[in-house]
């Protein structure tokens, strides 16, 4: 075998990034494609000569060997499980889930039916971002103390529309952190090579009002367990394109990257290493475009290395567990804005232990500051 035939499982905005980055990979070979709207499966019969599919179970039973999920986040869970029990390989959009308790069913039912399961965290598989995991392994900037990091984009219509899932405490799992700070999560915990011990976060409404959607815009200040404290913050409202920065500090040298850059990455190092580069502002050069443009490279780098996982038979070094971290320090976050203070991953764990994570929901709408003035 070597081309794998992938069912698509929802049409939405993610299925434009992973078709870009696929066109061109003979590997990859798009066959069946599953919705709920008939509209959008008729163009992609159209465009991509596929078989289309409104019932889950008939498009399992199709002529596929993966699955690409694309759905809300309510939907995860449900549609990873049916798949590995297809016997399908599974990539699927973050975040892996909306709690723990899902994360591990998602984690046990898929190494049980023996199928590869990757998320697809884009953010991982930036080659801004693994220049910089490359860097801080050779070290090049010392022993990191400080990390902040960023994610604007305009969401404000989807927030505003009281019959989108988007943000939606119940079935996106909440709202900028739940969407956004899990990229920002997933990625950080790669870079440094640790997990969160500690979080204090704000979650506001400065734009939007709906009472059933959660925080627009969220501010968290993160200890990591080898000491390295990090500002993630993230909004759903700023008036500006899709963007990322990111600012890590270490005791030999500092890393700025900006996704807006047409060079995204800049290191100040006072490594030997860096030659004629040493102790001044260095831009590598490293693949890259402003939004849309790095979205179809990191899903054509993140696709093509699944698909390589599966024709090698190799487990992907993006574990499904590693996935679940980064879920685990959102709901870490949300658990500090609904207690306003500083709260420890211990304290997310005895949760899980005595009332499962779904309970933090609960209190996730009084825990937010509501800041948008009434129209």
């Amino acid at each position: 075998m070597n081309v794998i035939k992938y069912g698509i499982v929802g049409l939405g905005g993610a299925w434009m990034f992973h078709s870009a980055g696929a066109r061109e990979n003979k590997k990859i070979k798009f066959t069946s494609a599953f919705d709920i709207d008939q509209k959008k499966l008729k163009k992609i019969a159209r465009i991509y000569k596929m078989d289309t599919f409104t019932d889950y179970q008939k498009f399992l039973q199709s002529d596929i060997d993966a699955v690409l999920i694309m759905v809300p986040h309510y939907l995860h869970e449900q549609m990873v499980v049916q798949a590995a029990e297809a016997g399908k390989h599974v990539l699927c959009e973050k975040p892996m889930a909306r709690t723990l308790e899902e994360c591990d069913h998602m984690i046990a039912v898929t190494k049980k039916a023996g199928v590869k399961f990757m998320i697809a965290e884009n953010h991982r598989f930036l080659p801004a971002h693994q220049y910089i995991v490359d860097a801080i392994q050779k070290g090049w900037i010392g022993r990191i103390f400080l990390i902040r990091a960023y994610e604007g984009v305009n969401e404000i219509a989807g927030l505003m529309n009281p019959t989108l899932w988007k943000g939606e405490i119940d079935r996106a799992g909440g709202g900028a952190l739940m969407d956004m700070a899990v990229h920002k999560y997933a990625t950080l915990n790669w870079i440094i090579n640790d997990t969160v011990e500690s979080a204090y976060t704000w979650i506001t409404k400065q734009c939007t009002n709906l009472q059933q959607k959660a925080e627009d815009n969220a501010m968290s200040f993160l200890e990591y367990r080898n000491g390295t404290i990090a500002n993630v913050t993230v909004s759903f409202t700023v008036v500006t394109p899709p963007t990322n920065s990111l600012e890590i500090y270490g005791t030999e040298g500092t890393i700025l990257e900006n996704h807006m850059w047409p060079n995204p990455v800049k290191i100040n190092s006072t490594h030997k290493d860096l030659g004629e580069n040493r102790n001044r502002w260095y831009k590598p050069d490293i693949e890259h475009g402003r939004f849309p443009k790095y979205y179809e490279i990191s899903a054509r780098i993140e696709d093509n290395y699944f698909t390589e996982c599966i024709l090698n038979d190799e487990e992907p070094e993006f574990t499904p567990q590693q996935s679940r971290e980064a879920v685990a320090t959102v709901l870490l976050s949300y658990l500090s804005a609904i207690k306003q203070k500083t709260v420890h991953y211990e304290d997310l764990i005895q949760i899980y232990k005595n009332q499962g994570t779904k309970s933090i929901f609960e209190g996730l709408s009084d825990a937010i500051i509501n800041n948008c003035p009434e129209p």
